[in-house]
């Protein structure tokens, strides 16, 4: 590989749309030597990247086994050009957040990507979000497909997580050493296509189009309730079925107080997300936009 781009996530901050925007410019991103690879979860066309890398089950022993069947998945699907990878799972999934953990398994999913590319990246750019939102959203985006708990039961573990956005991006800097590294509040990311010119430059003045079709639209509390009912009493619902059913509820938006913080516990975490923007502000080699 000969330059690698990588929009990180995080997650709930617009990664799909960013996604939609790659498969929407790849002839414009072709004519720069650039590659977009990106998972094809929520729908965006030509989605190939399968990044298997390590679970907290995984010892730091199997991190050159994942590196090593990466590498060849990225040599595969790279077509000789350099890559703009988009990934919002590299450095783990969402429903640790219900343990208190945040994202444990970072470091060894790093170390094998590191491993994976053989070189630093040129650019990497990590959208955040505050972590109320965050722990909202990222909830009921489970909910959607899963059974969940209670939100009130989970919230002593959201307000006691182990740590946060310092130590992830720590974590980037240390070990996959970006020759780059920007930091984004997710008030301040802009437009799909603002975030690609952001993460490479040389596209500052490129024609590239922002796309209009809107995905992964979040469920109303109404969808959610009725979901929870469906899988609380057993049932496993396909893909189909549960996006069905929260279209079928798209016309009844009130709220209903599926998923809250209360005022309090809100202002205790925005709290805690100044704090830490403060903090990654005061960092070495990363530039907070």
């Amino acid at each position: 590989m000969r330059g690698v781009f990588i929009h990180a996530g995080a997650h709930r901050t617009g990664t799909s749309s960013f996604q939609l925007c790659l498969a929407q410019n790849r002839a414009a991103l072709a004519r720069h030597g650039l590659e977009p690879v990106y998972p094809g979860r929520d729908g965006a066309p030509g989605g190939r990247l399968r990044m298997d890398l390590p679970r907290p089950r995984h010892g730091a022993r199997r991190i050159p086994e994942f590196a090593g069947k990466l590498r060849a998945h990225l040599d595969r699907i790279a077509n000789g050009q350099r890559l703009i990878l988009s990934e919002e799972n590299i450095p783990g999934p969402m429903h640790h957040f219900y343990e208190g953990r945040f994202f444990p398994a970072s470091a060894n999913r790093l170390a094998s990507l590191a491993q994976a590319l053989g070189e630093r990246p040129a650019h990497l750019v990590y959208v955040l979000r505050p972590y109320h939102a965050l722990y909202v959203s990222a909830y009921r985006k489970r909910a959607e497909d899963n059974a969940v708990p209670p939100f009130e039961t989970l919230v002593p573990h959201f307000l006691s997580m182990d740590r946060g956005w310092p130590d992830l991006i720590v974590d980037f800097r240390d070990i996959l050493k970006p020759e780059r590294l920007t930091v984004i509040d997710f008030a301040r990311r802009g437009s799909s296509t603002d975030l690609l010119r952001r993460l490479v430059p040389e596209l500052q003045d490129a024609p590239l189009e922002e796309p209009d079709q809107v995905v992964n639209l979040s469920a109303t509390d109404r969808a959610l309730e009725h979901l929870q009912t469906r899988y609380h009493a057993g049932e496993t619902l396909p893909r189909e079925i549960w996006q069905a059913e929260i279209e079928r509820f798209r016309g009844d938006p009130e709220p209903t107080g599926f998923a809250s913080f209360s005022t309090e516990d809100a202002a205790t975490l925005q709290a805690r997300y100044d704090a830490d923007l403060h903090r990654i502000a005061d960092m070495d080699g990363i530039t907070l936009a």
